[in-house]
């Protein structure tokens, strides 16, 4: 017991020995633990007795949910990779008009950030007042419709938010417009190849969990459960810089000739691919989609026509691969006209007889009817049907003509007669450019793209290589001196072609007042490379003739085009030779 007493007075010195200091702060820090302990306890009671009821109505009003998330669509390129068309993150102000107070104190501020009329606002919000989710303002710039959520908070604005979608964009405006065509506001394909493609540019849309409170309002992403599929790139066989030239001179010319419209389209001869495709009137696909004067459509390939005399090449084609006439037979075209019937086929003047090549050089109606009454009828259409008439070019372009070409049997030999300068058959742009190509590949027919191949279709054959090389030689002469289409010559390059003039039809027969002026062409005549139509519909100026109005188009298209492509002069002179070879040489 001594022991135990003595063993507490030392245990008793030492605490008095401890410096009070030390005690102090032991006593401070059983404090703080025990305050930090009550509040704990007092939360606990807090929630479970006085909050209760809060708490559930919360944890009742929030729920899972499953979004979309969109996809990111395609661009579209030009063969070279240029981009056409691109989608570009934009987002959308939603609403919803349960919680939307649609008091002025709220709309005004609301409506004036948005850009949108108050009572248009009201009506919007009162039609879809029983929706829990209504857009307000689809596809803004990021920085917009953060500026309209900074408006809402603000004002203290509730029922709002923000959906993140794609806005559509095409760099060259009206330049591919008719072509590409444009996507809706849910960036779905509405015209040309937007929509001929959407199912490749689109992809698959992605799922993800969110979580909502009572309000359906996204209070966090919980989790992906399905990642969104980017749309596949489309590439085009289109040329950027040869479709700004066409372009360019196309609507030059509409302008110079007070023309309604027209339309140029560019071949390659060797692959079948479209390089340039234009229209006039156009429209920009970032901004006014007015349908107004058919500022929508692809004239190229949904407007049909009589192709007039530039027909008479291919009739000629057809005589001369039937072994029905040769190069050097002659026509008798005495006294510059004859009759079937009450019908009467007449030349501008009296030619007297001439050869083959007369018949196209002076575009003779009189020597291509004779011609075509000597052709089997049928074998005529099968010919005009074998290079592309009467049926799709296989371009793939949504809407795209057929033309007509009827059945032989149904031919009276007037319509025999006239069809061999283009009446009584319709065609597009685009056909007549591929029937051309037809005679520019030595008579091989290829199917139609508008997207790049990589190689060349193998293609059927429709005229013998002479045949064809034969008519590209008298077609030569139409833009010689003395043809009806000298203003379509190119320097330094043989060009063959011809001229249409064609009366149009309407209400009681043609008119003697409008027409179409047509050029179709190919060069280097010698081993054709790119051929190119040109239709320019009704001009109005003192010309009207192909030969003055589509034919220095032609010239212009075929100049720039050749040069860009660096394609070899086949007609230079001696000093141009030299002076070439001298370019050449220049580091």
């Amino acid at each position: 017991m001594a022991a135990k007493r003595e063993k507490r007075a030392k245990m008793h010195k030492r605490a008095e020995a401890l410096p009070k200091a030390y005690v102090g702060r032991r006593r401070v820090v059983l404090t703080i633990l025990m305050i930090a302990v009550s509040g704990l306890i007092w939360r606990a009671v807090d929630q479970q007795i006085f909050e209760r009821d809060f708490l559930q109505s919360e944890g009742d009003h929030r729920y899972l949910d499953r979004v979309k998330v969109p996809a990111h669509r395609g661009a579209i390129t030009d063969r070279n990779g240029v981009v056409l068309a691109m989608s570009t993150p934009v987002d959308s102000i939603a609403a919803n008009p349960r919680l939307l107070r649609p008091d002025a104190d709220t709309l005004q501020p609301l409506a004036k950030v948005l850009d949108i009329g108050l009572d248009d606002l009201r009506r919007r919000l009162a039609r879809y007042s029983h929706k829990h989710f209504v857009y307000l303002k689809r596809r803004l710039p990021p920085q917009a419709a953060q500026q309209v959520m900074e408006v809402a908070k603000k004002h203290h604005i509730v029922g709002l938010q923000t959906t993140r979608e794609y806005r559509r964009y095409y760099p060259d405006g009206e330049i591919f417009s008719h072509v590409i065509g444009f996507t809706d506001l849910d960036d779905k394909g509405q015209e040309g190849l937007e929509a001929a493609f959407d199912q490749q540019l689109s992809g698959k849309p992605g799922l993800k969990r969110v979580l909502r409170d009572g309000r359906r309002q996204v209070v966090a992403d919980v989790e992906s459960l399905q990642m969104p599929q980017p749309g596949k790139n489309l590439a085009l066989s289109l040329d950027q810089r040869l479709q700004y030239i066409a372009y360019r001179e196309l609507k030059a010319a509409i302008k110079k000739h007070d023309a309604i419209s027209g339309s140029v389209v560019m071949l390659d001869v060797k692959t079948g691919e479209v390089l340039a495709m234009v229209n006039q009137p156009g429209f920009n696909p970032n901004g006014n989609r007015s349908t107004r004067g058919g500022r929508l459509r692809n004239r190229a390939v949904t407007d049909v026509f009589e192709p007039g005399s530039t027909m008479k090449p291919l009739t000629v084609a057809v005589g001369l691969d039937l072994g029905v006439i040769t190069r050097s037979t002659r026509i008798d075209t005495n006294p510059g006209y004859f009759k079937l019937g009450r019908f009467k086929v007449r030349d501008h003047d009296n030619l007297g007889v001439v050869d083959i090549e007369t018949i196209i050089k002076k575009s003779s109606n009189v020597g291509a009817g004779r011609i075509a009454l000597s052709l089997p009828k049928q074998k005529f259409r099968d010919y005009l049907a074998a290079v592309g008439f009467g049926k799709s070019t296989g371009s793939g372009y949504p809407g795209e003509a057929e033309g007509q070409l009827r059945p032989a049997a149904n031919w009276a030999k007037i319509d025999q007669a006239t069809l061999s300068y283009g009446y009584g058959i319709s065609v597009t742009v685009l056909q007549l450019a591929q029937a051309y190509a037809v005679l520019a590949a030595d008579g091989v027919y290829r199917p139609l793209s508008l997207l790049r191949r990589d190689t060349a279709p193998q293609g059927a054959r429709v005229f013998s290589r002479k045949t064809a090389l034969q008519v590209r030689h008298m077609m030569e002469s139409v833009v010689a001196p003395g043809g009806t289409a000298t203003r379509a010559a190119v320097a330094g390059y043989r060009v063959a072609g011809k001229t249409g003039t064609v009366k149009k039809a309407g209400v009681g027969g043609y008119s003697r007042k409008k027409y179409l002026s047509l050029f179709v062409g190919m060069a280097p005549a010698s081993d054709p490379r790119l051929v190119i139509a040109v239709m320019i519909n009704e001009p109005r100026g003192k010309q009207y003739y192909g030969g003055l109005v589509a034919a220095p188009v032609f010239s212009a298209v075929m100049d720039d085009a050749l040069r860009l492509l660096n394609v070899a002069p086949d007609a230079l002179d001696k000093n141009q030779a030299v002076r070439l070879a001298h370019r050449e040489k220049q580091p």
